[in-house]
């Protein structure tokens, strides 16, 4: 029979973007519902913390990403990382769930080790890409890893045997694919997706709206949508189109209803793309950074695409445009071409549904939970 071990049910949770704040988020209400006694604090964005019994930090509205950016952070990381030591030296949490972000959470788990306190990691650094080391240093802190994407249990393996794939989080709160024609009017509709960090948005957003005003000269009825991430305000957004009045709507939405009825969309490479390939909408994928976050990325990164479709694939599927070739004229080129040929948005959206169909089925969140309760809340004991 199961027994409960008798001590803390404290767990803490740290997330350090807005894709891990969806999927901490999620992760912890299916804790919560297995086990309503069990008691949550969290380091992560508004959403974790709308689950948290106890939040400590909103980390998300201070993240940044890259190679460089995230060294402006450095002060703010230490002093989280000595409230982080003193929660855990004061409570003693039954466990720690990291989630993404591993440039901070390495730390936390190392922390967490250094307490004997057991952890898991959430969704993989993207090991495959660069930095291959990373994934002995994360099985060596956790009790496993839980990976999100098919070909990364396999990685993992060759190392050590604490690991799992999940499936994809983003399965559980998305539709299914609607039924598409693709509108052969004149009537497009252009999405923009920018990214969802404050540096993302700012090197993007310009270029996106820049790219919809060429398409419109020769497709006059074309129509622009912003889709925002609640961390950013509409006047930021709007500042951000270089005009007075720009002509552009800003779409702020959960349930991806409006985002359906898109045609393409111009996407900044992350989750987004991903959560674009499983709508089965066509989209072109772009990365803008910083000039030397560009060539370090440019020397250690090893694999030909940036976006996961086309990792998952192993091919290209979408076209990605990456700091000097992401130009609002090489942008517009690409939709005009695919608008006047909209058998090409149809090809791709086929060739993007099947590949997603790798991803597992829904119920990552639950299945996270049901690990991390049955690890370390309940024992098997002889009956």
């Amino acid at each position: 029979m199961a027994q409960i071990i008798p001590y803390t049910k404290n767990i803490l949770i740290v997330a350090g973007d807005v894709s891990a704040d969806i999927h901490a988020s999620n992760m912890a209400k299916e804790i919560k519902k297995a086990d309503p006694s069990i008691n949550i604090a969290s380091i992560g964005g508004d959403r974790l913390a709308s689950v948290s019994d106890k939040f400590i930090y909103n980390l998300v509205n201070n993240s940044a990403s890259g190679f460089l950016e995230p060294l402006k952070k450095i002060p703010l990381w230490v002093r989280l990382i000595s409230t982080l030591r003193n929660y855990m030296e004061e409570k003693n949490p039954a466990c720690v769930i990291t989630v993404d972000f591993y440039g901070f959470n390495h730390q936390v788990l190392g922390l967490a080790k250094h307490r004997n306190i057991p952890a898991y990691h959430y969704v993989s650094p993207q090991v495959w890409a660069s930095r291959p080391e990373r994934a002995g240093k994360l099985l060596a802190l956790v009790k496993k890893v839980l990976v999100i994407l098919p070909f990364e249990e396999k990685i993992y393996k060759k190392i050590g045997k604490n690991v799992e794939f999940v499936g994809h989080p983003l399965l559980d709160i998305m539709p299914d694919a609607k039924d598409k024609k693709f509108n052969i009017s004149g009537e497009w509709k252009i999405g923009i997706l920018p990214g969802s960090r404050p540096g993302e948005i700012k090197r993007h957003m310009p270029l996106f709206y820049d790219t919809i005003k060429k398409v419109k000269k020769i497709f006059p009825k074309t129509k622009g949508f912003v889709f925002a991430v609640p961390e950013v305000s509409d006047e930021k957004i709007l500042s951000l189109c270089g005009d007075d009045t720009p002509s552009i709507d800003i779409v702020r939405e959960t349930n991806y209803n409006k985002r359906q009825d898109m045609d393409i969309f111009l996407t900044c490479s992350g989750t987004a793309s991903l959560e674009n390939a499983i709508l089965g909408i066509p989209m072109i994928v772009c990365y803008k950074m910083s000039y030397i976050t560009y060539l370090i990325a440019s020397a250690i990164i090893s694999i030909p695409y940036i976006s996961l479709i086309n990792i998952l694939a192993n091919k290209q599927i979408v076209k990605e445009f990456i700091q000097n070739n992401a130009t609002s004229q090489h942008l517009s080129t690409e939709v005009t071409a695919m608008f006047q040929n909209p058998k090409k948005l149809e090809d791709m959206r086929g060739e993007m549904l099947k590949t997603t169909s790798t991803l597992g089925k829904k119920g990552a969140s639950k299945k996270v939970a049901d690990i991390v309760i049955s690890g370390i809340f309940t024992k098997k004991t002889k009956s």
